[in-house]
């Protein structure tokens, strides 16, 4: 096993943070994979506003509220084979894909 990294940029909130790193622990939990270490970080990246702005758009007139841009860095143990799997599994938990337009409820982005 190596280690492996899952940085995700988020636009959300202390709750909705929360709820990013449950889903990141389930996708984990149900495979053979351990999380080593990790960091959240609020961040300035100019590279990340278009999250804010994807709020935006996505929910006009509401309030970003405490919503802040932030980078979430998840190092794990496994296998690549496994850290493709928990990662597909937490994009898709994050935004799951319908059969018309959908609004996800965090706005993220994958590094």
């Amino acid at each position: 096993m190596r280690a492996r990294r899952l940085r995700l940029g988020l636009y959300a909130d202390e709750q909705e943070l929360a709820w990013v790193r449950s889903l990141v622990e389930d996708a984990v939990g149900s495979r053979k994979a351990r999380i080593l270490g990790g960091t959240v970080a609020i961040t300035v990246d100019d590279g990340l506003d278009f999250l804010a702005e994807q709020w935006a758009v996505e929910h006009p007139g509401r309030s970003g509220g405490s919503r802040q841009q932030v980078t979430m860095d998840v190092s794990l143990g496994c296998s690549l084979r496994t850290w493709r799997a928990i990662r597909k599994a937490v994009l898709t938990a994050l935004c799951p894909e319908g059969s018309g337009p959908h609004i996800c409820r965090v706005p993220w982005t994958v590094g």
